[in-house]
Formats: structure tokens, sequence, C-alpha cells
């Protein structure tokens, strides 16, 4: 049994749909470099748009070569000319309120600097007591650095966090950083799947009026359905 102290979220699909609005900041790039934009018939450029951090994004989609004028490229843009594209998932807002007063909450994300910009102008930063972008660590998701100094900006053992994700990318992170991972909607594995920010608050009412939650690492998938 685990006994959840801290939960930490993905940004990119689990916090924001955000693919509109990170497509439209990648293809301003690529139109920038001659390149081809990314669009809906490329499920796979979309994935990698979605999940990856901006290096590795042009690396493949522009060449190693161009990577590192592409992103200097990219730091001159202000992805808040993109924000109104990003659309809060539903039930977030009053998920984070609730969940706010019981566990701290964190973000672990492979987004960059535009991950501050964003939940300032949702006012949503006031939720979280720690932040962690690809700029904090020397490796990205799926490596566990991010998800061990999340859990450390927490002031938790890892093995009382929860983390929220939505990628295989997620999964693979928690599985190395030997944390409790949800799959949220249930497109990256894993036993535990949540469908709606709802399911997260529900799991702490349990009752007692105790501020905590306790589940099994095998919990079912179908329990939380």
């Amino acid at each position: 049994m685990k006994r959840i102290k801290g939960i930490i979220f993905d940004f990119d699909g689990v916090l924001f749909d955000s693919i509109q609005a990170n497509l439209a900041y990648y293809n301003t790039v690529f139109r920038a470099f001659l390149a081809p934009e990314v669009t809906a018939a490329e499920p796979a450029k979309m994935y990698l748009c979605h999940t990856a951090n901006s290096a590795r994004v042009f690396e493949v989609l522009l060449g190693e070569e161009r990577r590192d004028e592409a992103l200097a490229y990219a730091a001159a843009l202000d992805f808040r000319r993109f924000v109104p594209l990003m659309e809060m998932e539903p039930g977030l807002l009053p998920a984070l309120r609730s969940l706010a007063e019981r566990v701290p909450l964190a973000v672990a994300t492979n987004r960059g600097k535009s991950t501050y910009a964003i939940l300032e102008h949702f006012d949503l930063a006031r939720y979280f007591r720690a932040v962690v972008t690809c700029q904090d660590v020397a490796r990205p998701k799926p490596d566990p650095e991010m998800l061990f100094l999340a859990a450390r900006r927490l002031g938790v053992d890892k093995e009382d966090v929860l983390y929220v994700g939505d990628s295989e990318l997620d999964r693979q992170a928690a599985a190395a950083a030997g944390i409790l991972f949800a799959d949220y909607k249930g497109e990256a594995g894993g036993g535990l799947r949540i469908g709606h920010h709802s399911e997260l608050v529900s799991l702490f009412e349990d009752g007692t009026g105790e501020r905590h939650l306790t589940i099994s690492s095998t919990l079912p998938s179908s329990s939380l359905r």
C-alpha cells in the first residue's frame, strides 16, 4: 500500500489540451527554416511535439545541424501569443482547488520557460508548490531526474508521490523513479487510470476526514473507471 502525500502533474495533455498551441509554435519555427509544417495527418510528429522538449523536436524534425539555431530562434518568440490556443482540461480548476488543500502539488514537464507564462495566464501558479521544467535538469523525461527533483521540492519521499501523466515518456519516467503512476485518459498504459480530474479528488474522500490517500500500487484500472 502507498500513502500519497504529494501529487506531481505532467503539463501538456494533463493540465491542458495544448496540441494546437504547440503546433502553432513549432510550425512558426518550421516556416522560418523553410521546413514542412506538422499537421494532423502526421500523428507521430504530432506526438513528438506533444511530449518531447524543443531540443529533441528540432533535432528530429530539422536535423541536428540546425537544432541549436532553431532553439535560438524559438527562444526569441513570445509564447504568450500562442496561449489563447491552450485549453484547460475539464474539471481541472475545481480539482486543483480541492487537492491543494490536502497535499502539496507540483508540475514536472518537458516544456520549458513557457510553463510559467501559461500557469500565470490561467492563474494556476498558486496551486503548485513546485514547478520543474526541462530547463531545471540535465536530462528530460523519460529520465527520472525531473521527478526526483519535483519530489524533493515538495519535501515528500518519492515512495509517497503520485505522478499523473498521459504519455509513454511519463510512464517510463515514473517507472524509472519508482514513483506510482496514474495514467490520465488511459493512453500511456499502467494499472492506475483516471479519466477525469475529479477522480483524483474522489480518491481522497474516504469518509474519515483524513487528508491523505492510501491506495494499492496494483489497483486495477477498472476500479477508477
